[in-house]
């Protein structure tokens, strides 16, 4: 397994695949560990979302002339297993109860 640099998600979307087309929605995106200045605006300072709809991927649009190489995007698949994980999590019973 290799680590890669993705973008922080602030918030959780869904992915539908319904075999012919990958729709990836709602997902909120920050920045990347690296927090390089690549992904503002480089006048309103703002991040904005790159998606790339034929390969199914969601990542941050870059605004650096030669672009960047500080992250990459997040792939349908990747997004898909932590949305699995997330459902994993949910449906624990927690072990003891909760002091208080």
């Amino acid at each position: 397994m290799s680590r890669s640099r993705k973008p922080s998600v602030f918030q959780v979307g869904k992915v539908r695949d319904d075999g012919r087309t990958v729709v990836i929605s709602g997902w909120g995106l920050g920045l990347c560990a690296s927090g390089c200045a690549c992904h503002r605006h480089p006048v309103a300072g703002h991040l904005a979302i790159a998606e790339d709809q034929a390969g199914g991927k969601l990542g941050l649009a870059s605004y650096a002339a030669d672009g960047c190489d500080c992250c990459e995007a997040w792939t349908a698949d990747e997004l898909a297993a932590i949305l699995r994980d997330l459902d994993t999590v949910a449906g624990l019973q927690a072990q003891e109860p909760l002091a208080g």
